[in-house]
């Protein structure tokens, strides 16, 4: 992913923010924007950035079971199965 030429002055966002949000609709690669030639913030389409999110939460969900693991926090497979079916039902509510 060479993101150099995705790489644009916030002046260059305003002059052109329609086009470059239809590009990104379209699939285009994100957009760094730059003020005062430091990089301040990135555009990205929306089903993109859902994504990663949805991505890092899996991580996080993934870490935390993890450091469960470590810390011995942990049952056996069946017991955990007796849990779950002896839980009350929401539609029980």
């Amino acid at each position: 992913m060479r993101y150099s030429s995705r790489i644009k002055p916030i002046s260059y966002f305003k002059a052109n923010a329609a086009e470059i949000l239809a590009d990104l609709n379209d699939g285009a690669e994100p957009m760094i924007l730059t003020q005062n030639g430091e990089a301040k913030a990135i555009v990205q389409d929306i089903r993109d950035y859902e994504k990663t999110q949805e991505t890092l939460a899996m991580l996080k969900i993934l870490a935390l079971g993890m450091e469960d693991l470590r810390a011995g926090r942990t049952i056996p497979w069946e017991q955990a199965v007796e849990q779950l079916k002896s839980r009350p039902r929401a539609e029980d509510d």
